[in-house]
């Protein structure tokens, strides 16, 4: 009878802790991005690929911070100056890449005292052979704040 009473009363107190706990708590605490955040990140996105896609290295590159780290998933970590001897290669070719974001596929999360993540799906088209060749990739960029100006510090290209 003793150990029947116990174990309801630890069964109770279980209950209450799992349903009071910090978990529990931060789950309602996670942060909204604002409708300005978003429109601020989606315009952000617009002029970095906008840049991109004119091939203008002097609007582009001045969009990512200097400690810029670039992951890819068949590429490792890519330093800042690799990033950009790349894309000066890319910009050479022949054919021309565009990248397009897949309309729906981003979202923007706060950062607190720093910026913003912005996640998405996008693609990148050129013709290749007389045939449009499309890539569909998902990324991850860390969008920093200073002075109230946007620059990327990190990203995360995969699903290559």
């Amino acid at each position: 009878m003793y150990f029947n009473k116990l174990l309801i009363k630890l069964a109770i107190s279980l209950s209450l802790f799992l349903f009071n706990s910090p978990v529990n708590a931060q789950e309602k605490k996670v942060a909204k991005p604002t409708q300005e955040l978003i429109n601020e990140i989606a315009n952000m996105d617009s002029v970095l690929f906008e840049a991109f896609n004119s091939q203008n290295m002097d609007k582009f590159k001045p969009l990512f911070t200097e400690d810029l780290e670039w992951y890819q998933d068949n590429g490792g970590l890519i330093s800042h100056n690799k990033v950009f001897e790349n894309f000066a290669n890319t910009f050479k070719k022949e054919f021309k890449l565009t990248r397009r974001l897949v309309q729906g596929s981003m979202e923007v999360f706060p950062i607190k005292d720093y910026g913003a993540i912005e996640t998405g799906t996008h693609q990148f088209l050129h013709i290749e052979n007389g045939k449009q060749e499309i890539g569909t990739f998902k990324f991850v960029m860390i969008w920093k704040k200073i002075n109230e100006h946007w620059q990327i510090s990190r990203v995360i290209s995969y699903g290559h």
